[in-house]
């Protein structure tokens, strides 16, 4: 299908009228066909898969006429990593005055050492901290002051429950409740080891899925000169984790809901954590692939509009009915196409908008955002001149929607230029379906909120033109149990790709009125990101 973009986007009429511009639908199939194909091996980090991949994107780039914007005149900005592969050798007991229970890995634990060290062993208590957080902005203590230096800190995932929208977002999970958060302030607090009591509620998944990418290779960003790791951080099982707490006398439930009041304080397992953890490492030299194209005012060119997608996924795994490549065609090659195609339209059009255009594709979104995370920390463009960072990540081949899903673009002052383009559109705003699950900040554009830049992602909505209203919920629920991160989730000849060619127009519609948009964008006042955008200069 292609379609018209001058005659369904009626914002881009002065721009595009009478030029044969198309966002295409062959075109955004052809990529995710090469992107997701037996060939790229699953496009893990350091793999083979990764130089296809990304020699493929820079060449796209290239072919378009969007120039190179990585290091020293390339197409690719290096990115650090380690690899670290838990071995089979590994052990972990409870060690308590009734003797010792040991778990087995992939069974009852998954994780690796993040030290970066070959040999990891320690012998520490192990203190229950809830839900391991400090949010003193919500009157929030799980730690109460007590020095957790050297211990081995267990706790749930997720955040307190709430309906109250100033409590932790209400519903809408912050990165309090991610697991990222929580291993990283287990090291600031100074921990040797820290462990997550899996539960599917609080998790949003089941074990199989922490198992799957927690069970293999798991990468990195080196650390900063002085920096610490954490000896251990990963999941154990509920099971596993009643065995843990078995000393308190209380249920993995009864101990949920302790960790749900304010009053909760840490609670002493009353047993060690003896662990030799040995890990394989591995030196990567991962790479984010950028491109730009520059803008037409000479004093707004050093500004930009960010475009991005990461191009990487699990690589090749634990064979699942004899297929062991982990394809990633809609996580996340569909999010690469969509780039890959407003870059093209971007680049050829006659005459640019004012700011310029920069497309970033990242490695390692999979272990963790990391490449979108060093981006952020090494940005090609100072974050205090991106206006905002547009991201595709895992578009569905449902065909169009009458809604489209911009969560978090409402947190950000370029709130009424969305709702107007997707008026234009003739779009309604979808809500965050699963808010609980904190979708905000489980996608690159959190990183660079992060940094400051307004930024969000642009995914389908939920109301499919010639579908029933229960076509959703049973799409996600199939996806979920039979193709997310796993080998099934391969490309198909008979997807309808129309709605990934709507996310591309509403994309390129959106990212042109911000190029042209006199003032730079920022935060709302009162969002947790605002300060870092005021920190880069933006006020």
């Amino acid at each position: 299908m292609w379609t018209r973009l001058g005659a369904c986007a009626p914002i881009l009429a002065a721009v595009l009228l009478g030029q044969e511009l198309h966002i295409s639908g062959q075109r955004i199939r052809a990529h995710i066909q090469y992107l997701a194909s037996d060939e790229l091996e699953g496009r893990g980090v350091g793999t083979r898969g990764e130089q296809l991949a990304t020699d493929y994107l820079a060449s796209q780039l290239r072919a378009e006429g969007v120039k190179p914007a990585g290091d020293g005149g390339t197409y690719f900005q290096a990115v650090p990593m380690i690899g670290a592969t838990t071995l089979p050798s590994s052990v972990m007991n409870i060690v308590s005055q009734h003797g010792q229970v040991e778990w087995k890995l992939g069974t009852d634990y998954v994780g690796t050492a993040l030290s970066q060290q070959p040999q990891n062993d320690f012998d520490a208590e192990a203190v229950l901290v809830g839900h391991g957080i400090y949010a003193p902005q919500y009157n929030w203590d799980d730690y109460k002051g007590q020095d957790v230096r050297g211990k081995v800190l267990v706790f749930f995932t997720n955040e307190p429950p709430s309906e109250d929208p100033n409590f932790f977002n209400g519903r809408a999970l912050t990165y309090y409740g991610r697991w990222t958060y929580k291993f990283e302030e287990a090291a600031r607090r100074g921990a040797v080891a820290a462990l997550i009591i899996h539960t599917t509620p609080t998790a949003g998944y089941g074990w199989g899925v922490v198992a799957g990418s927690w069970g293999k290779e798991n990468v990195q960003l080196r650390l900063k000169p002085g920096q610490a790791g954490l000896n251990f951080a990963g999941w154990i099982t509920q099971d596993a984790g009643a065995k843990l707490v078995a000393a308190t006398g209380k249920t993995i439930d009864q101990l949920l809901a302790l960790a749900n009041q304010r009053d909760f304080s840490p609670i002493d397992l009353h047993v060690r954590i003896a662990a030799h953890i040995a890990v394989k490492l591995r030196q990567i030299e991962s790479r984010n692939v950028i491109g730009r194209v520059d803008g037409a005012d000479p004093q707004m060119q050093s500004q930009a509009v960010l475009f991005s997608a990461h191009w990487d996924h699990l690589g090749i795994g634990v064979p699942v009915r004899g297929d062991s490549i982990y394809n990633g065609a809609l996580d996340n090659a569909s999010g690469c196409a969509v780039v890959l195609e407003i870059a093209r339209i971007w680049s050829e059009l006659p005459e640019k908008p004012k700011r310029s255009a920069v497309f970033l594709f990242v490695t390692a979104e999979e272990a963790g955002l990391l490449g979108s995370e060093y981006y952020g920390e090494h940005p090609k463009i100072p974050a205090g001149q991106t206006a905002a960072d547009l991201n595709f990540d895992m578009l569905s081949p449902y065909g169009p929607t009458r809604d489209i899903g911009v969560t978090g673009a409402e947190r950000t002052t370029l709130w009424p230029l969305v709702q107007r383009d997707a008026q234009r559109m003739k779009l309604e705003i979808a809500p965050d379906p699963e808010p609980e699950q904190g979708h905000y900040y489980r996608s690159d554009h959190f990183s660079l909120a992060r940094a400051g830049v307004p930024a969000f992602s642009i995914s389908p909505g939920t109301d499919y033109i010639g579908k029933p209203a229960t076509f959703v919920k049973q799409a996600f629920e199939d996806f979920n149990a039979h193709r997310y991160h796993q080998p099934s989730d391969e490309y198909h000849e008979d997807w309808d790709v129309s709605g990934m060619e709507q996310i591309a127009q509403f994309g390129l519609t959106l990212g042109l009125d911000i190029a042209n948009t006199p003032k730079l964008p920022t935060w709302k006042a009162g969002d947790e990101f605002l300060a870092a955008r005021e920190k880069s200069g933006v006020r």
